[in-house]
């Protein structure tokens, strides 16, 4: 019998051994990503992990993998103990928001079942997309009160690759500076990042690191890299509960090709749960007129908030947001009397609250946190005729701040309420799952010239790296098109300015300068801005790198919307192919930099020549242009 025995051992092995390649790879459907696990035997330190290799060329090597709970270490030396054939998976779906209104991808499919010396079983599950790879895992319970403390997943990145990362920030509001070391200049002890993480292991390769499909019970995480500068271990931002006997991660994803891939990728919205709205004719996006810019205070004065509401109205805006302090306006007139004037003139209002979790300095406060208020104030605003609302202040990627975002969303489905969120985490997926969640806040953006005097000085490079960063993985409410200046002056050129509600995504693309300032633009100014889409049915990247410029062109319904930026402070012209543009029998209105950076060059219905597959227009430093093709 032991004869017998060991000769199946040794047919089992042989057999494992001669079909490593077709059991353990995982390939994308168009054959250009390659996902090669690697066993625990096969590493010196006991360790699973997996390389990643793009057309042919290895990009990621020797990343690691493992979970540990309060009960069990599923880490270091896991034996593989199943592999499942590859499944063929689809994504094909609609989007009322977004990049683009019909989603689709598909992917080839793995499941790895690891077990450790306790007997102990952790899942793995590997989707190899077209444009990236994502990654989940699977866990049983051993005891009743179990949770997950600890995740060992950890991105090897190239030495010397260069990477554009944000330090973690509770609110995701920090730059993205270039780095080649995994550190930050000026100050090297910075170990903790936010996403999305962009790298570029090879040139003209790059690998963008998120998180996506955060369901009720999960935290969000982060990225550590202490030990080792050019490892990026996932953290965890809490401790996660294991509910009914198992628990399921969400999905750590990296979008991989060249920047065109990584801009239009819908990997994050793919691997997410489905909508959970049935009913979706109430949601609408659209640009709203705000008063927080360049009046801090302002919706605590009735008749300043009247001129916002009357600015949408001339702009042929549909919505009107009133920020912080709408408790205690005065001036003439309280929140009712604002929402009634708003409602007679045919604007929309939305309002501002705070969250009550974090900073609880300006008001309103604790109107949402309990359910039972929540839905009390939920009511009272679909009564008065309000559309939705923004809640600001929260605390970080906890447990019980996911959980809230999630209540906060699903109770707001009854009252046909669309939500923004401010000082708040990153998207990861929201937008499909809960489509009334129009836009996050998460970025560093104009609200800043607020604040300090950084970003006067930075802002065109920055504004140069969010389409390859933030924007690419959800909605992003940067509020721009700040064309006159609030505490501290912008640098940008108004063609900059401009281009910025083309080139950032956000379903709710909040308007923040002065009702004069918008009436005095160039009528052919005002009349783009009173027609901008803020959603899309397609959207290219036309040219672009991280800082340098970015031209992008998006589609809503026959009419194309081209713009770029110039990040640099040099003169610049901005070319990018037309190839993928119709423009037989189009024609095509520009509207570029002047003589100075305060003024616009105007062309307008300019015929396009069948044969016409270039666009160069020269910018000022940082400077920028709209065409709009129709």
């Amino acid at each position: 019998m032991n004869l017998l025995k060991n000769a199946w051992v040794i047919l089992i092995t042989f057999i494992v051994s001669s079909c490593h390649t077709e059991t353990f790879d995982v390939v994308s459907p168009n054959g250009d990503l390659k996902l090669t696990m690697e066993l625990a035997e096969e590493n010196a330190y006991g360790e699973i992990g997996f390389s990643v290799d793009y057309e042919g060329r290895r990009i990621l090597s020797q990343s690691k993998l493992g979970l540990e709970t309060d009960a069990q270490k599923l880490a270091r030396n896991l034996k593989l103990k199943s592999v499942s054939t590859v499944k063929h998976v689809t994504d094909d779906y609609r989007m009322i928001t977004g990049k683009r209104s019909h989603c689709v991808n598909e992917a080839s499919e793995r499941i790895y079942s690891f077990e450790n010396e306790m007997g102990q079983t952790l899942e793995v599950t590997f989707r190899v997309y077209n444009d990236g790879v994502a990654l989940k895992y699977g866990i049983n319970a051993i005891t009743d009160k179990e949770y997950i403390t600890h995740e060992y997943t950890a991105y090897a990145v190239p030495k010397g690759a260069k990477r554009w990362m944000q330090e973690y920030d509770l609110g995701y509001e920090k730059f993205f500076p270039l780095s080649t070391d995994g550190k930050l200049a000026d100050r090297p002890e910075v170990d903790l990042w936010g996403y999305p993480a962009l790298i570029e292991p090879q040139d003209s390769v790059f690998v963008l690191i998120t998180e996506a499909n955060i369901r009720r019970g999960h935290c969000g995480s982060l990225l550590y890299n202490r030990n080792q500068r050019d490892s990026y271990q996932v953290q965890l931002a809490d401790k996660q509960p294991i509910s009914d006997g198992s628990w399921e991660s969400p999905w750590r994803l990296l979008i991989i090709g060249d920047l065109s891939d990584v801009v239009e990728s819908t990997l994050v919205t793919d691997v997410s749960d489905p909508s959970k709205v049935e009913d979706t004719e109430w949601i609408n996006p659209g640009m709203v007129s705000w008063i927080y810019w360049a009046y801090n205070h302002g919706s605590k004065d009735y008749q300043r908030v009247k001129e916002y509401i009357d600015l949408a109205v001339r702009m042929k805006w549909p919505y009107n947001l009133i920020d912080w302090e709408w408790d205690e306006m005065e001036n003439g007139g309280n929140l009712q009397d604002a929402v009634k004037y708003a409602l007679q003139q045919g604007i929309k209002p939305l309002l501002w609250y705070n969250s009550s979790i974090s900073w609880l300095g300006p008001g309103p406060l604790y109107r949402l946190n309990r359910k039972e208020d929540r839905e009390k104030e939920y009511k009272q605003l679909n009564d008065m005729g309000v559309a939705g609302i923004k809640v600001d202040f929260f605390a970080g990627d906890s447990v019980a701040t996911m959980n809230y975002y999630m209540d906060l969303l699903e109770d707001a489905v009854k009252y046909k309420l669309i939500l923004n969120f401010h000082g708040a985490t990153i998207p990861r997926g929201w937008q499909r799952t809960y489509p009334h969640m129009m836009s996050v806040e998460g970025v560093y953006g104009a609200e800043w010239y607020n604040n300090n005097a950084i970003l006067t000085n930075r802002a065109a490079e920055h504004n140069a790296t969010l389409p390859f960063t933030r924007n690419v993985i959800g909605p992003m409410d940067y509020t721009p098109g700040t064309f006159s200046d609030s505490q501290h002056p912008h640098i940008t050129s108004h063609g900059h300015e401009l281009a910025l509600p083309v080139i950032f995504e956000s379903a709710l693309q909040h308007m923040p300068d002065r009702p004069s300032v918008y009436d005095n633009l160039p009528e052919a100014v005002k009349h783009l801005l009173s027609e901008l889409p803020t959603t899309w049915d397609d959207t290219k990247l036309l040219a672009g790198y991280p800082g340098v410029e970015v031209v992008i062109a998006r589609r809503k319904g026959d009419i194309w919307y081209i713009a770029g930026i110039n990040g640099t402070n040099e003169p610049k012209t901005l070319r990018a192919s037309l190839e993928n543009i119709p423009t037989h029998g189009k024609k095509m209105s520009l509207f570029k930099d002047g003589t100075d950076d305060r003024n616009f060059a105007i062309e307008e219905n300019i015929p396009l020549s069948d044969g016409q597959t270039d666009l160069e227009i020269g910018c000022l430093p940082r400077g920028g242009f709209v065409v709009v093709i129709q």
